[in-house]
């Protein structure tokens, strides 16, 4: 039985709007989901809030002589591809307009970096960059999430949980930002789990394994794909997931006091 055909979170849902930190997170995070809902006819579009300047490189994937320019394009292409193998319909850079408030000049957010506390637990980094996302301004974060939101107007907005998945700032921030800015304007939000939980929705995605691999191949920088499974450029081998869950979040659980700039005025 399709997981859609199950009544709960995705009924009714006419679009969705997925917000990730780094190129590859839609794909290693919700590839699954994104490609069910695109063969149901859901509109599925992307934010993605850096272009993962500062994760690993697979060894040989890129020249020898690749610099921080030439790894940027190479991760927002290989993101183009990725979106395009999902059935995606849209892929925005947080910052850039739509998605970034209305008046202010575009802004690039930079990846923020990590360092690992323990195996599967990710912290912030020591040198993160002055531009980096975890260390914006949580309300411009907001601004310009929301900017994207009154375009699209989706029907549910879904990123990680409070912990961002395992704990990147990227993806806490992220997170924050999209679930505050949802939560402005009325749209229901839905976190990702990677387990089944007594108050969340599992979907059980097998049948869409090798669209998810055809987008797992298109990040050769980041990752390579091995068979059944994934190898990060670090070395991490994990089987190719399809399954995964949401738990809506109640809104009223969202920090709205923050200042969200000009967009109170276009409400």
């Amino acid at each position: 039985m399709s997981a859609l055909s199950v009544p709960g979170i995705l009924d009714g849902v006419t679009s969705v709007l997925f917000a990730h930190a780094h190129p590859d997170d839609e794909t290693l995070a919700s590839g699954g989901l994104i490609a069910e809902l695109v063969a149901r006819g859901v509109r599925v579009t992307v934010l993605t809030a850096s272009r993962g300047e500062r994760g690993e490189i697979v060894a040989g994937a890129l020249p020898a002589s690749t610099d921080a320019d030439a790894l940027t394009c190479a991760r927002e292409d290989e993101l183009a591809g990725a979106v395009a193998a999902l059935g995606v319909s849209a892929q925005y850079w947080l910052g850039e307009a739509p998605a970034r408030c209305a008046g202010l000049p575009p802004r690039r957010y930079r990846d923020s970096g990590m360092a690992w506390i323990r195996p599967g637990l990710a912290g912030p980094a020591d040198d993160a960059d002055a531009d980096a996302l975890s260390v914006a301004p949580l309300g411009e974060v907001v601004d310009d999430v929301a900017a994207l939101l009154t375009v699209e107007r989706p029907s549910l907005v879904i990123s990680y949980d409070s912990g961002g998945g395992y704990g990147h700032p990227d993806h806490v921030r992220i997170r924050d930002a999209a679930l505050t800015a949802s939560a402005l304007l009325g749209i229901p939000f839905a976190e990702l789990l990677e387990a089944p939980a007594a108050d969340a929705e599992w979907f059980s995605l097998t049948s869409h394994v090798d669209v998810v691999t055809a987008a797992l191949r298109c990040h050769a920088s980041q990752l390579t794909v091995v068979g059944d499974f994934v190898v990060h450029s670090g070395g991490q081998r994990e089987p190719i997931g399809t399954d995964v869950g949401l738990r809506l979040v109640n809104l009223a659980d969202a920090s709205t006091g923050l200042a969200v700039g000009e967009l109170l005025g276009q409400l």
